[in-house]
C-alpha cells in the first residue's frame, strides 16, 4: 500500500486528507502536537478503513522536533508515497501587534518546516521516480494580509517551482489555495467565524479535500478550490494593492 504523511493531520482539512487517503486505501504517518488526540484519530482511522497509522508527536517549531519527521521522510526502508504539508498557524493581530517571536513561529510552520520535510522527501522520491507533495497554502497568498500571505507567496512560488523541477522525474508537487474553510482554525484563532466572512465564502472541508486529490491525480501545480476563489485569484491580478487591503479584516473579528 502507498503511504501518506500528514502534517497537522488531527484537525480540519489535515483531518479531512487523513480520512480521504486512508478511504483510498493508504497507510498513514500523522504529525501533530497533541499526543492524546493523535492517538485517537490514529485509532479511528485504522478501525474505519483497515490501514496502518504511524502517529509522530512533533511541535514543527521545535527544530529537533521538526528534525524526527524529517527523518521519517528521509527513511528509504519506508517509503513516504505522498507528503500533505497542512500544519498550520495563524495570528489574529497585524504585525505590530505580535510580538516578533511569535511572528517567527509562524514563519516556521508555514515556510521553514514546508522546506526541510519537502526536501527530506523529494530526494527519495526522485530516486524512485515517483511520489508527490501537496503544499496546503492560501487564497491569501494572492492578497497583500501581512506575513501570513507573504509565507503562502513563498509557498505557491517553492511549489510551482518544484513541480516544474521534478514532474518529468514522476514527482507530483501542488499547492493547494483554499479560502475560508470551516474547521477549528478560526476558533483558535479566537474568531467568530460567523462575523468574519460572508455565509457564501466559506467551504466544506470533505468537497474542499476531494477536489484537491482529484487536482492532483491530475498533476497539477495549483489548486483554488471553487468557481468563487477561482474568480478571487483571477480579480487579484488586476486589481490595485490599495483596493485589496481594504480586505483586510476579513478573517479577524
Amino acid at each position: 500500500m502507498p503511504t501518506s504523511l500528514v502534517t497537522g493531520g488531527t484537525a480540519g482539512i489535515g483531518h479531512e486528507f487523513a480520512r480521504q487517503l486512508a478511504a483510498r486505501g493508504d497507510d498513514l504517518v500523522l504529525v501533530a502536537r497533541d499526543e492524546d488526540r493523535l492517538r485517537r484519530v490514529a485509532a479511528d482511522l485504522g478501525a474505519a478503513y483497515g490501514v496502518a497509522v504511524e502517529v509522530l508527536v512533533a511541535d514543527l517549531t521545535d527544530p529537533a522536533q521538526l528534525a524526527r519527521v524529517e527523518d521519517r521522510l528521509a527513511d528509504g526502508d519506508r517509503p513516504v508515497d505522498l507528503l500533505v504539508n497542512n500544519a498550520g498557524f495563524g495570528l489574529k493581530g497585524r504585525f505590530l501587534d505580535n510580538d516578533v517571536d511569535t511572528e517567527q513561529a509562524q514563519q516556521d510552520v508555514l515556510v521553514r518546516a514546508v522546506l526541510r520535510l519537502s526536501h527530506a522527501a523529494l530526494r527519495g522520491m526522485v530516486d524512485r521516480g515517483r511520489g508527490g507533495i501537496i503544499n496546503v497554502s492560501s487564497v491569501a497568498a494572492f492578497l497583500p494580509r501581512g506575513t501570513y500571505s507573504a509565507a503562502k507567496a513563498w509557498v505557491n512560488g517553492f511549489s510551482a517551482w518544484a513541480h516544474h523541477e521534478y514532474a518529468a522525474r514522476g514527482v507530483t508537487v501542488m499547492a493547494l489555495c483554499p479560502g475560508f474553510v470551516r474547521t477549528e482554525f478560526h476558533q483558535r484563532l479566537g474568531v467568530d467565524r460567523d462575523a468574519t466572512a460572508p455565509r457564501f465564502l466559506w467551504l466544506d472541508a470533505d468537497r474542499l479535500v476531494r477536489d484537491a486529490l482529484a487536482d492532483f491525480d491530475r498533476r497539477r501545480a495549483l489548486s483554488v478550490p471553487s468557481k468563487r476563489y477561482k474568480v478571487i485569484v483571477t480579480a487579484s491580478r488586476v486589481l490595485p494593492t490599495p483596493l485589496l487591503q481594504r480586505f483586510q479584516s476579513l478573517g479577524r473579528k
